[in-house]
């Protein structure tokens, strides 16, 4: 009889009543649990939740019954008409990941439910908001006090009536439903993925519809970061059936990827032009920007983004181009928010960021008549920096015009061409770290990023000097002789010390190869070898005597955003060796979205520094023309030098310090990555803590800008047989650290 009862409990449970789906996400939202927390308890998927929150799934047996169950306990205590806030998706809540540590950066709030709720109100009919599936919550930042939602009339199930603007604070209404959009269709119908879980109906049947709803409804955007700068443009993203929908087609041809557009004569653009709309010299490519000329100070531009025509470069965003549209709208807007609104690629956009934060020109005091003229903006690199085509021929790279009259086939030396580039270097093991059983890669996190901090780099013009004295304080580029350094005996601190010299590379060279006479370096690699203890007297050089720390504001930007989304994922500042490790353990894995933020920022600092030099793409260039990236102020490849050089040192200082206290040396450096061998797969087991205390000015472990990480371990049989199967004793064993992988394509083989 009791098998009988157990059976009819089932049948009963089977169909359990459950809220609808928006009750569920809120009533989930209101006690502060995460989505992994719920599928933890129940035994399911992460997703599996999701789906319930969303309505696209309904929970079955056994797990019905204890779903029923938690809501239920959940609805007594948060009953439906509470005007009580629920904590954001992003707030940490005791014992999870879930959200920023208190010591984290606060970043800048995304446009959150209600903001969005707000704003539908004063929009058409058929911008009605409607609530998108819970895994795109709002970033780390606080929401408002969620406002009383009224019985929806919209045509979608579930839509919320919006929430007097009045009762909001802190949002540019302008930009209500915040920086972006990504379109889809479903069901024949065009949505709107936003920030913050909105969802908007879109009534354009035509492209050029489209980027005149999205202007005049769709409330897309971003408030400048700068006072002198200009707001960010809203921007679209397409999806594969979006691009179906509007005539576009889905995928390149390999003849339109190498052009990087469609062709001139597509329907699409004849229509867009028919329409009075314009297109930039790029054309309508994957980051295709939209507009017509400004009216005053109004601008009309909408920039589109096309994942299937690989805008979404998968080196950086991982497999951001393949998400639903909710979550690529979280993802997108996350990073607009803590970075800014992408312009581009990853690289285009840190380019963008340095100019934002420093725009080039601004408003003049009145004139007479109370009229106001563009002049230069003090400290940005404006009109009256640097003539991209009158650069000291040390600093520009082959190719350029100013070396038009060099022999062909010519090829530049040290003594002709700065080349500041990061570290590539190994040496064959010695006996004794043969004998060790680990190789333990660390890695600086966002080293350019922190070479970049509190860097002094040149704002005008150039001047040649003869014989100067080296001042460290004065950004350029100098001719010097550093051959007589020498590593055995260096400077650290005020004392001398006497080290294995054969065991270090060399800091003035990116293979590590001692310099055998005069090349040119930029300031801080020169200053470096002053601080180590030796005379350096410049033959030349071409000094800036107008400068600043330009970059400060780029770099505490993407540092907040990088600290922000790692202490979303479960990784704070300040946290002990063994507690750092822990937390860094398969961070990713928590919320991959958020990863892939991560890679975006960091790949946003070196490609935006990479930037400072671009090179011709194309486009018929020939040598000793002048190329497309000449023309912008931004170019600047002596900042990026000096960016790379204050990189390098900054790294060898390091090595320096722990060699001297600890007698190790790095087995093989690549870029910001350092492989020592050690007798334990750990960190822990090389770097001299004491105390919990890391040494003076050497290696740390944390999160923050400048600290190292875990890279990765393999042992030391691996690194020999790897280089005894390539036969190559000092293959860089860095490159491979991470997971051991290594393929004879990697070799040239």
């Amino acid at each position: 009889m009791s098998e009988l009862f157990d059976r009819i409990d089932a049948l009963v449970a089977s169909r359990s009543v459950l809220p609808p789906p928006a009750e569920r996400k809120r009533l989930r939202q209101a006690h502060g649990l995460t989505l992994d927390e719920v599928a933890a308890a129940l035994d399911v998927r992460r997703a599996t939740v999701s789906g319930w929150e969303s309505g696209k799934t309904e929970p079955r047996p056994p797990e019905r019954e204890a779903y029923a169950r938690l809501l239920a306990k959940l609805a007594e205590l948060y009953p439906a008409d509470t005007n009580v806030a629920p904590p954001a998706e992003g707030t940490a809540v005791p014992g999870t990941f879930g959200g920023a540590s208190a010591s984290a950066p606060q970043a800048q709030p995304v446009p959150t439910d209600a903001a969005h709720e707000a704003a539908a109100m004063t929009t058409e009919q058929n911008t009605q908001p409607r609530p998108a599936h819970d895994s795109v919550p709002s970033t780390a930042a606080p929401r408002p006090a969620r406002a009383t939602t009224a019985p929806s009339t919209s045509r979608h199930p579930g839509a919320k009536k919006a929430a007097p603007a009045a009762a909001l604070t802190g949002t540019d209404p302008r930009f209500a439903n915040g920086p972006l959009a990504v379109v889809d269709v479903e069901d024949r119908q065009v949505l709107a993925y936003c920030t913050g879980g909105l969802v908007l109906d879109v009534p354009a049947k035509s492209l050029q519809a489209l980027v005149d709803w999205t202007l005049r409804e769709a409330r897309l955007g971003q408030p400048k970061l700068s006072g002198p700068g200009k707001d960010a443009d809203p921007l679209l993203v397409l999806t594969h059936a979006a691009l179906e929908r509007y005539g576009l087609p889905t995928t390149l041809t390999e003849e339109e990827r190498l052009a990087g557009r469609i062709p001139e004569g597509h329907k699409v653009i004849k229509q867009l032009a028919r329409a009075e709309w314009k297109l930039t010299k790029r054309g309508f490519g994957p980051w295709a920007r939209i507009y017509r000329p400004a009216a005053g100070s109004e601008r009309a531009c909408v920039q589109l983004c096309i994942p299937s025509w690989n805008a979404l470069d998968a080196r950086h965003w991982g497999e951001a181009g393949q998400l639903p549209p909710a979550e690529l709208a979280r993802v997108l807007g996350v990073y607009a928010s803590r970075v800014m609104t992408p312009r581009g690629s990853t690289a285009v956009t840190g380019l963008e960021l340095i100019t934002a934060l420093h725009p080039p020109t601004r408003a003049s005091e009145p004139d007479a008549k109370g009229k106001r003229h563009s002049e230069h903006n003090p400290g940005s690199l404006g009109k009256d920096a640097i003539d991209p085509m009158n650069f000291p021929p040390c600093e520009v790279p082959d190719g350029h015009p100013v070396l038009k009259d060099l022999p062909r086939f010519h090829v530049r030396g040290p003594a002709e061409k700065l080349f500041e580039e990061a570290f590539d270097w190994a040496r064959p093991m010695t006996d004794a770290e043969c004998t060790l059983r680990y190789l333990v890669g660390i890695d600086v996190n966002m080293a350019f990023a922190a070479g970049a901090n509190g860097l002094t780099v040149g704002l005008g013009e150039t001047t040649y000097v003869k014989a100067p004295a080296f001042d460290p304080k004065l950004p350029g580029s100098w001719l010097v002789d550093l051959s007589h350094v020498d590593l055995s005996r260096v400077k650290v601190g005020k004392e001398w010390v006497e080290l294995d010299g054969s065991l270090l590379p060399s800091p003035f060279t990116p293979k590590g190869e001692r310099p055998t006479g005069p090349a040119w370096y930029a300031t801080p690699t020169v200053a470096y070898a002053a601080e180590l203890g030796y005379e350096v007297r410049p033959i030349e050089a071409y000094v800036r005597h107008e400068s600043g720390r330009y970059l400060d504001g780029w770099y505490q930007r993407l540092r907040d955003a990088y600290l922000a989304t790692m202490a979303d994922l479960g990784v704070g500042v300040d946290l002990a060796p063994d507690d750092f490790l822990t937390a860094m353990d398969g961070y990713q894995d928590r919320d991959p979205e958020l990863a892939i933020v991560v890679s975006a920022v960091k790949a946003t600092v070196k490609g935006g520094l990479g930037k400072l030099r671009e090179r011709p793409r194309g486009e018929g260039w020939k040598p000793g023309q002048p190329w497309r990236a000449l023309s912008r102020p931004t170019w600047r490849p002596d900042i990026r030098a000096a960016v790379i050089s204050r990189t390098r040192t900054n790294l060898h200082r390091k090595i320096v310090k722990h060699a001297a206290f600890t007698g190790q040396y790095p087995v093989a450096i690549l870029s910001d990555c350092v492989v020592y061998a050690a007798n334990g797969p750990s960190p822990l087991d090389f770097l001299p803590y004491r105390e919990g205390k890391p040494l003076p000015g050497g290696f740390k472990l944390g999160i923050n800008p400048g600290l190292v990480k875990h890279e990765g371990t393999q042992s030391v049989l691996w690194g020999e047989e790897v280089r005894e199967r390539f036969d190559a004793p000092e293959l860089n064993l860095a490159r491979y650290i991470k997971d051991g992988t290594v393929t004879d394509a990697d070799n040239g083989e």
